[in-house]
């Protein structure tokens, strides 16, 4: 095996376990890796797969021309072993058979309901739309193109129980371009828990993004509290979700097994919207200016922590310009588009 393949191989493996956002800003982690620990550490022994309850977990899809992939994303949230289950799609005004499915889907199951917009709102005001029907205890963000993998849901639900200030719970996302999805995998599945304010200045360290999106559970006390999704950011604001959850509550991560399934695919708006290299920096800048000029602004490090991330999309942009990592980027070849937006873990 050559050293460039060795590099790529572990490279995917990398972004499949650690949080990291955006190519330069993958490879600049990759060569100099994160010393962050968690605040608590429950091993696999102790970490339970199951909670001793039945919590209503609320799943949003919002949808735009995915309709062929819409049956696949639903029934991946109904068939959540241990946990009831709400499913909203709402149907972004898309002229593709979404509509028709949708209502297909809510015909065929009462824990299905469709919200269909009038005009296209845009997937963030869409969300927030089908946020307003969420009734469940606990949330998640699924976008139609993408799955949750059996027993996700009741796995975050008994870690949500075991640690009663934990507001955002992620894992593991597999990426896959096949036609049909891969089985999620799982392992010895362990704990890890950090102090909300830990996390986050974990992200101004870094200044970038450490979760895709299908992965993440959210508590709905806390989302009530936080607000819905920033209508401001176009391609960050899920990042700027999560560290305005993180300001107010601890954040957790199920390790060793995979909680959603990330469909790459050329039709992704990853692919076709995600934006240039400035305009994301810039996104990144107004996420931390609006997470610190809103709830974070309470935290007694606030403007240290706002300064820190500042400088450090600063050097990200000093980074981008390195010839050595440009170098080390023509080596990968398509391996960055692997990473190009936001791949999970930490």
């Amino acid at each position: 095996m050559s050293g460039t393949a060795h590099l790529s191989e572990r490279l995917h493996s990398f972004v499949d376990d650690h949080a990291i956002s955006g190519g330069v800003a993958a490879i600049a982690a990759f060569l100099a890796r994160s010393t962050f620990k968690p605040t608590t550490s429950v091993p696999a022994r102790r970490a339970a797969l199951s909670p001793s309850r039945r919590a209503t977990v609320s799943v949003v899809i919002p949808c735009y021309n995915y309709g062929h992939f819409l049956r696949g994303a639903v029934a991946s949230a109904l068939n959540q072993p241990d946990v009831d289950v709400q499913v909203i799609i709402v149907n972004d005004r898309s002229p593709d058979d979404t509509a028709a499915i949708a209502d297909s889907l809510a015909a065929s199951d009462s824990r299905v309901e469709v919200v269909h917009n009038d005009v296209n709102l845009g997937h963030v005001a869409a969300f927030n739309r089908g946020l307003r029907r969420v009734t469940g205890e606990f949330l998640v963000r699924l976008d139609a193109d993408d799955l949750l993998t059996p027993g996700s849901l009741a796995r975050a639900v008994a870690l949500f129980d075991a640690f009663a200030e934990v507001g955002l719970i992620y894992g593991n996302p597999r990426h896959f371009t096949t036609p049909q999805p891969p089985p999620g995998r799982v392992g010895r599945v362990s704990w890890s828990v950090w102090s909300g304010a830990t996390w986050l200045a974990e992200r101004c360290r870094q200044g970038v993004n450490c979760i895709t999106t299908p992965e993440a559970i959210l508590r709905m006390s806390v989302v009530d509290r936080v607000g819905p999704l920033d209508t401001r950011l176009r391609f960050a604001q899920d990042m700027e979700m999560w560290c305005r959850v993180a300001a107010v509550s601890d954040v957790a991560r199920i390790n060793s097994v995979d909680q959603a399934l990330h469909r790459d695919h050329a039709a992704s708006m990853s692919a076709n919207e995600g934006s240039p290299f400035d305009v994301d920096l810039a996104e990144r800048r107004l996420v931390f200016d609006a997470v610190f000029s809103g709830v974070g602004a309470a935290l007694p490090n606030a403007s240290s922590l706002r300064a820190q991330a500042h400088e450090s999309l600063d050097r990200e942009a000093r980074r981008q310009r390195s010839p050595r990592l440009r170098r080390v980027a023509r080596r990968l070849g398509n391996e960055l588009a692997y990473v190009r937006w936001s791949v999970s873990g930490i």
